[in-house]
């Protein structure tokens, strides 16, 4: 990885306990010559310096063109944000989540390892995983396509509160199978601790190339989980009603009778940088409590 000259800063939106460790890391940075961009929403959390022009703003597409390194203060949702955000921009940023609270499944470093893991980043000493995300493209008949890029999940639900949904399932080609339920959550390896975990599927350590199809409260027992590499492309189609897909938890279309939508690799993957202080599995059995009556 080249020399980071310039750090994008982020922090979760209204996170006022954010503001002593911007001003911090603005100084930390500075002391070592290495410019620091701040998103706007983010700024707006610090007091004004002196000098306005002494302070580099910016909105989030603009931060990712500009810098070697995001680091985002809060929890998963930001990152996967800004995840969204360096993939639309086609760049290849890695990204450091520092998490504020409980321990992230994806912002993991904590407040007291932040310095340490700036200091490798900026060493080119840190560990970058790069994890698969996700392309999601909605086909409308009569219409342009929509689509958006995930790292966690697709998630498409029954637009009406208290109806189950009818899908036609696809793997390439291949008719799959039917599913009616709640809905369909299809997850990377790295989104298996989400929604897909909640909704009984299994966790798959985030190397492992592979999707998951997970059914949400099917009407029959016989639809499970099923594994399948991530070099497939996924087909789903409404066969009776409309649906909804949430891409991520962030952004959201209506799917209707008619439409499909295919969800394959994207381009390019997320690079995270991981703590060197524990593993993966140390993350499971601290969020999870394996192992604890």
């Amino acid at each position: 990885m080249s020399r980071i000259t310039h750090v994008g800063i982020v922090a979760k939106s209204h996170l006022q306990a954010a503001t002593p460790y911007l001003l911090e890391v603005e100084a930390w940075l500075g002391a070592r010559g290495v410019g620091a961009v701040f998103e706007t929403a983010t700024a707006a959390l610090m007091p004004a310096p002196k000098s306005p022009a002494s302070r580099v703003v910016a909105d989030k597409p603009a931060l990712v063109m500009e810098v070697g390194l995001v680091l985002v203060l809060g929890g998963d949702g930001t990152l996967l944000s800004m995840a969204d955000c360096i993939a639309h921009a086609g760049r290849q940023v890695p990204i450091l989540g520092v998490n504020f609270g409980s321990l992230g499944f994806l912002t993991e470093v904590t407040l007291p390892e932040l310095y340490p893991a700036l200091e490798a980043a900026l060493d080119g000493g840190a560990h970058v995983e790069e994890r698969l995300m996700l392309r999601a493209t909605i086909i409308h008949p009569s219409g342009p396509p929509q689509s958006g890029v995930v790292v966690n999940d697709v998630v498409i639900n029954k637009a009406a509160p208290s109806r189950l949904i009818n899908l036609a399932v696809f793997v390439g080609d291949e008719f799959v199978t039917n599913v009616r339920a709640d809905g369909l959550i299809i997850a990377t390896a790295t989104g298996s601790t989400a929604y897909n975990l909640s909704a009984g599927g299994p966790v798959i350590e985030p190397s492992v190339d592979a999707l998951v199809l997970t059914p949400i409260a099917p009407h029959t027992l016989t639809n499970r989980p099923i594994v399948i590499p991530a070099s497939a492309t996924v087909r789903v189609k409404p066969e009776r009603d409309e649906a909804f897909v949430t891409l991520d938890g962030q952004a959201g279309f209506v799917l209707k009778v008619g439409d499909e939508i295919s969800v394959s690799r994207a381009d390019e993957p997320m690079r995270l940088m991981r703590a060197a202080t524990r593993s993966y599995f140390e993350v499971l059995r601290e969020k999870l409590s394996w192992g604890q009556r």
